[in-house]
């Protein structure tokens, strides 16, 4: 197959340097060249453009068999997101139209999922976050399941949780600093993936999912904030961070969620079994490698 991937940063230069080990053409569409060592060392052409200016992508190929947009914002918000997810993808159909395109595959985020009161949260649950950034990534589910029905455009969301892997991961990141606090009584809910296993979602996704389906891409055991940190601490003989007041209007303005993310669609129906089931043997493995590095600093 010949692959784009759109944003080849964290997960995009693995995924792709796992596709071309399997035997695919694979192209990496990022807006400056500054990584364009790093591309062609995974074997991956780069290719220069952006995303949110559909002429500037009027120069490159557009004989892909795949199209994986896995593009992150680079942080900011309700306006940078629009540009970036919404209108980044309708530029990327519209550029598309009329080719014999098999799968584009785009990398949303369990944000969209609004819930704050512990529950578990499937594909068919409700969507309403009250985060203006998450009702960006909302607006742009919808557009791409409308390209489904009105222009059978192949397109598969994944709406992925927390990622975490080599060098990424918040919670444990501040965990190491000494800057972690647990808010409230702990009971918040984490939904995590590790990074090798989001690329063996996709690359599983790219095969055998069908237009128009979503699908959850969390690990299969959420964790409460307590618990988590509790097991860090015990793990590397450190302290369990301090506890302090959780503010509602905090939360609500960072949108921060309480809720269980199911995987079961996912396991169901991709038959995907997970390399890391859960942050337990995630980060017991993110753990022994920095200390064969020589050290727990990233």
């Amino acid at each position: 197959m010949r692959v784009l991937i759109v944003g080849c940063g964290y997960i995009g230069i693995p995924l792709g340097k796992e596709l071309a080990r399997l035997g695919h053409k694979v192209f990496g569409l990022r807006r400056s060249v500054l990584a364009e060592a790093e591309l062609q060392a995974a074997a991956i052409v780069p290719l220069q453009a952006d995303i949110t200016r559909i002429e500037t992508l009027k120069k490159l190929p557009r004989d892909f068999d795949w199209v994986v947009n896995c593009t992150a914002s680079g942080g900011g918000g309700a306006d940078d997101y629009r540009k970036v997810y919404l209108e980044g993808n309708r530029n990327l159909v519209a550029w598309l139209a009329g080719m014999p395109l098999k799968k584009f595959l785009y990398t949303s985020s369990t944000s969209v999922y609004g819930q704050n009161d512990g529950t578990n949260v499937t594909e068919k649950s409700s969507v309403e976050p009250e985060a203006d950034t998450a009702k960006v990534l909302v607006d742009t589910e919808k557009f791409l399941m409308s390209a489904v029905t009105e222009r059978q455009f192949p397109a598969v969301i994944l709406r992925v949780a927390g990622i975490y892997g080599p060098g990424r991961g918040h919670s444990f990141k501040s965990f190491l600093c000494g800057t972690a606090r647990i808010e409230g009584d702990g009971t918040r809910w984490l939904n995590m993936v590790h990074r090798a296993d989001l690329i063996g979602v996709i690359i599983t996704a790219l095969h055998d999912a069908r237009s128009g389906e979503i699908f959850n891409v969390a690990d299969n055991e959420p964790v409460s904030q307590r618990s988590f940190f509790e097991w860090l601490a015990t793990e590397l003989k450190r302290s369990v961070p301090t506890e302090i007041l959780a503010d509602a209007e905090i939360w609500r303005k960072r949108g921060i969620t309480n809720k269980r993310v199911s995987n079961a669609k996912l396991r169901e129906e991709l038959k995907y079994s997970f390399q890391f089931p859960n942050f337990r043997v995630g980060y017991a493995a993110e753990i022994a490698r920095l200390k064969i590095e020589g050290g727990l600093d990233f």
